[in-house]
């Protein structure tokens, strides 16, 4: 799927992003749960480059990650809705909340991280790699 457009709960916020995806993963970890208050998130990982906000502006919010890495949080000023995620470890990447995108189409997770955080009743999914930490680099 090359190209897709998201936004917001409320609208102020709407985006596309250009080019495909460079990997999607389902995380367990704990920062994922709390930042999404979901069992897990969908992250889908563009180039920074390709994602163009079409509307609005996002707020931030910074914390260190237990790997150390500085992890950014991007999200609606208005409704909250957190939208793009980026850390230290990984520049020119963002990751965009699956759950913002308009037409998700055919993208799914190609991995799963911090399975040894997922809560119990959280089935594996059978089409993913697996790794019980963060994907190693």
């Amino acid at each position: 799927m090359t190209g897709f457009k998201g936004g917001c709960l409320c609208g102020a916020v709407q985006y596309e992003v250009t080019g495909d995806p460079v990997r999607v993963a389902q995380c367990h970890c704990d920062d994922c749960r709390r930042a999404t208050g979901s069992a897990f998130a969908t992250n889908v990982f563009v180039k920074e480059e390709d994602i163009n906000v079409l509307q609005g502006e996002t707020n931030s919010f910074q914390h260190t990650a237990d790997s150390g890495s500085t992890m950014t949080k991007e999200f609606c000023g208005n409704c909250g809705s957190q939208l793009f995620g980026s850390g230290s470890a990984a520049p020119g990447i963002k990751n965009i909340k699956i759950g913002s995108i308009d037409d998700v189409g055919d993208i799914k997770p190609q991995i799963e991280v911090f399975t040894s955080k997922s809560l119990p009743y959280t089935p594996p999914l059978d089409f993913t790699e697996k790794f019980e930490k963060g994907r190693p680099r």
